[in-house]
């Protein structure tokens, strides 16, 4: 949900269209004026640059990602994304300078979040607290929290939406998608349009906070006998549609916890795979944001804080059904029916499978070699997926064959892919055949 903003110093979101499109207008001339400067010094040089080489330079990266920043909202949400989710695909210094976005820490300035509240709470809004924080303890990229406490002492944490970020989704996400079409990122051929138009229903969804807050009280409800987890409470009477009030949770970044001893990491872990999970098979609702700012961990309890529920969402019942028989295929050890299910399901393209057969029966392989493993798995052991890298890279350098999953399938497998990310980072030791064995039945009868 959040980011530490630290100490950083306030600066105004553009909340107009106009004011917007224009710091998307400066964005294009300095990439532009870059890629012109860049393809002058390469070409003194002898060199013949190729366009793209020029696109994604440091110095260009550098721009996007500070513009981004600086606009917030959906653009800033979808560089966050790019940054997290393909870093493996994008040029290293592109990737490295994207990651900034997840540890940007500009916030609206007192005048500015003064207009905000005013304008949700009514002018003697400060009246209803002893005492408000105006500096935020965090700051994301629609949104930022305050802390406060009510005059009966009850500390709350506060999140304020960023003025104009609703009124600018669709545009926003147009003119990022423009950027990444320029940039060559994406074939010609491969229909995005699709995925745009989920990604403006599920930003839209992510900035309505009366909908997050009936998320945050049904994920309240469903983990309410789960005492591991840790949810903050609603608080409707200061909740609306651009401010989202709960409780304060005290607790500190869940990296830290790469330090804890083994058996807390492994349970943590252990925990976090157990509620994908329920969210996929029990209960077909599932928090697909999986920004480690979205977890805090608190020492003293040994509980997890869970943060964020904006991008709650239900799901098909064919999506976990879809993965059920895959993973059903998977814990038999049957190549074929695992090559069947993830085309049924929308994981691989037929295009791909046909003219690359051999690649991704070798990925499936590696897959299938680890998971047979006796033991728990070892997050920690990474040797694996070097070879995975090698030979995706390969597959999808045939940009003829590109393929997107389901749209479900892919907020999924993202918050799959998200908890696998952290269970690496904390070197984590979970038994996963197990854990998914008990939602596939003996796959070996």
């Amino acid at each position: 949900m959040t980011e530490d903003s630290g100490n950083s110093a306030g600066r105004a979101i553009p909340s107009g269209r106009l004011a917007r499109l224009g710091v998307f207008g400066k964005l294009a001339g300095g990439v532009a004026g870059g890629v012109v400067a860049e393809g002058a010094r390469r070409l003194a040089n002898g060199e013949r640059p190729k366009i793209g080489d020029l696109l994604l330079t440091p110095a260009n990266a550098t721009r996007v990602a500070d513009q981004l920043s600086h606009l917030r909202g959906a653009a800033m949400k979808l560089g966050q994304m790019i940054s997290m989710d393909a870093g493996d695909m994008l040029p290293p210094e592109l990737a490295t300078i994207l990651a900034r976005l997840r540890n940007n820490a500009n916030h609206m300035p007192p005048q500015q979040l003064d207009r905000v509240l005013a304008a949700e709470w009514g002018k003697d809004w400060r009246r209803k607290f002893a005492h408000f924080q105006a500096h935020p303890v965090a700051a994301a990229s629609i949104g930022q929290v305050h802390r406060a406490r009510l005059p009966d002492g009850t500390e709350l944490a506060i999140k304020v939406q960023y003025p104009g970020v609703k009124e600018s989704i669709d545009a926003d996400v147009d003119n990022v998608a423009t950027l990444l079409r320029v940039s060559g990122m994406f074939p010609k051929s491969l229909d995005i349009a699709p995925l745009l138009d989920e990604a403006k229903k599920q930003l839209h969804e992510e900035a309505d906070y009366l909908r997050e807050a009936q998320m945050l009280s049904r994920y309240g409800d469903l983990l309410a006998d789960q005492s591991q987890f840790v949810v903050p409470a609603l608080y409707a009477e200061l909740t609306t549609a651009r401010v989202l009030a709960m409780s304060f949770v005290t607790g500190v970044p869940v990296e830290t916890l790469e330090t804890a001893p083994q058996d807390v990491r492994d349970r943590v872990m252990h925990d976090l795979i157990s509620l994908v999970l329920r969210e996929l098979f029990d209960w077909r609702l599932m928090q697909t944001d999986p920004n480690f700012a979205n977890y805090r961990w608190q020492p003293e309890t040994e509980k997890l804080v869970l943060l964020d529920f904006g991008a709650a969402r239900p799901l098909p019942a064919e999506t976990g059904e879809g993965y059920r028989r895959l993973l059903t295929a998977a814990l038999a050890g049957d190549r074929d029916a695992v090559r069947e299910a993830a085309i049924a399901a929308g994981f691989l393209g037929e295009a791909a499978v046909l003219q690359h057969r051999a690649l991704v029966d070798r990925m499936i392989d590696v897959i299938l070699v680890e998971l047979a493993k006796p033991g728990p798995f070892d997050f920690g052991d990474r040797a694996f997926v070097g070879v995975l890298r090698e030979q995706g890279t390969e597959i999808a350098r045939d940009r003829d064959t590109w393929h997107l999953p389901p749209i479900d399938t892919l907020f999924v497998q993202r918050k799959i892919s998200g908890t696998a990310l952290l269970a690496a980072r904390l070197k984590a030791r979970v038994d996963i055949r197990a854990m998914v064995a008990a939602y596939c039945g003996d796959a070996t009868s």
